[in-house]
């Protein structure tokens, strides 16, 4: 079957310019309009991705009433739609003023066909991207891993191991820089498992005083200490039947892990002030941005509880190592967001997207949201841009277009990822990558990838 060319109206009256264009585009399916309620009528019926549209239509061929009249129509009809307007030369108050109406770009006559096509393929793009990032939102929506989205190898990987492990009663140890979403996995975990329709109950072990978070997690009796008015369960009681949650467990007081080992290896619990011992059935799922082995190391973690909360241990990468990973996500956040600031928001702009995937995002996943949210409130236009975002302009950058940018993530990527399988075995990357070893040192030295890497 032969592959279906994707569809492009274009709205002009003008015939000679229509078999032009025509001529033009002829790798798409074109369909052309010579009025607004032929362009209604084609765009109900074909729904294409992009538009072209000439502003001067009839009965106003010479002004831009009726071009701006279809223009609010069309997107109303089908706001996802990329419409670009073509204007007459030196019209560029009534181009700007169609962007802000929701118009994707605008170009001005005398028409240029390379130019033209250009900015058509670029809208393709987008729309396409855009689309992809609709369907794994909705996807999402009927998703046990309720807002993890995987665009790369690694964060596949990731819910992978969750579709496995989470069935079972191992413990899970989930490690990641803060702001990755490491609160998402675990919950995850739980919602895949048996115990979802059980409770799930966090703690954040650095955010209580070491005094307090012995009580917190073991509960305590009447009289246990000042204050201690009543008998009070635990996070851990709490939790019994489901999920318990130890956030930031690599920031735990060493008296308090030995009390937790004790409680991992008898299932048995005492409340501060009490002697019964008390069985609970919880699964623990535990998480940490520390380097737990640095501090087996220094003492600060003992390594024997370190292999009970870790039977399985998932990696979260960073968000600067998801390859089109902020693009993805910014999408998501917009349309979770969708209400936010009383304004509908279509999209990002060419230098919003380019610059989302050139900054390094040293705040992860939690500061794209914070600032997605902000800019959902500043910004003025339908579309987000790299301003809103207070992001550096991006759109020189060719990060998202240059195919030799492009090879050369890629091939970062594949080193860094053979590396870890091998734990830096050069003889061995080299062998999995289908390289030499001198081609291979080649690289690591073109990409500053060291074995400790």
């Amino acid at each position: 079957m032969p592959e279906e060319k994707p569809r492009l109206l274009i709205v002009e009256d003008d015939q000679g310019l229509q078999r032009q264009l025509k001529w033009c585009f002829d790798e798409y399916e074109v369909l052309m309009a010579a009025s607004r309620e032929e362009a209604l009528t084609l765009a109900r019926r074909f729904e294409p991705p992009v538009v072209l549209q000439d502003l001067g239509l009839p009965p106003d061929p010479e002004g831009v009433s009726e071009g701006m009249q279809t223009l609010r129509e069309l997107l109303t009809l089908a706001p996802q739609t990329k419409v670009i307007v073509v204007t007459g030369n030196a019209d560029r108050d009534n181009a700007v003023r169609a962007v802000s109406l929701g118009a994707y770009d605008f170009y001005q006559k005398p028409v240029d066909t390379d130019v033209l096509r250009l900015l058509v393929g670029r809208a393709f793009h987008i729309f396409a991207l855009e689309e992809q990032n609709r369907q794994l939102r909705e996807a999402q929506l009927t998703s046990p891993m309720e807002g993890l989205i995987a665009t790369d190898d690694a964060m596949i990987k990731v819910c992978r191991m969750v579709e496995k492990v989470a069935p079972t009663d191992a413990s899970v140890l989930i490690l990641g820089e803060s702001g990755t979403g490491k609160e998402l996995v675990a919950r995850a975990v739980h919602s895949q498992s048996g115990r979802k329709g059980a409770r799930f109950v966090a703690i954040n072990c650095a955010a209580i005083p070491e005094q307090l978070l012995e009580s917190e997690l073991f509960g305590y009796e009447r009289g246990a200490f000042t204050g201690a008015v009543k008998t009070t369960l635990g996070k851990i009681e709490t939790a019994s039947g489901g999920t318990l949650f130890l956030d930031e467990i690599g920031d735990m007081p060493l008296t308090l892990q030995a009390k937790l080992l004790r409680f991992l290896q008898d299932r048995t619990i005492e409340r501060v002030g009490g002697r019964q011992e008390i069985t609970v059935d919880v699964r623990i799922v535990c998480a940490t941005n520390r380097d737990l082995q640095a501090f087996i190391v220094e003492q600060k973690f003992r390594q024997d509880l370190y292999f009970r909360i870790g039977e399985v241990t998932v990696s979260v990468p960073p968000l600067r190592d998801r390859a089109g990973g902020p693009t993805v996500l910014a999408h998501a956040m917009l349309r979770k967001y969708s209400n936010v600031g009383g304004k509908a928001r279509r999209g990002f702009t060419d230098d919003a997207t380019a610059a989302l995937e050139a900054y390094a995002w040293p705040g992860n996943v939690r500061e794209l949201e914070n600032r997605v949210k902000t800019a959902m409130i500043m910004a003025e236009a339908p579309l987000i841009t790299a301003e809103d975002l207070g992001l550096k302009d991006g759109a020189e950058d060719p990060l998202l277009f240059n195919l030799k940018e492009v090879r050369m993530r890629a091939e970062r990527q594949a080193i860094r990822h053979a590396m870890s399988i091998t734990d830096g075995n050069v003889s061995r990357t080299a062998e999995l990558l289908g390289v030499s070893r001198p081609t291979l040192y080649d690289l690591m030295e073109k990409y500053g990838i060291r074995v400790s890497q």
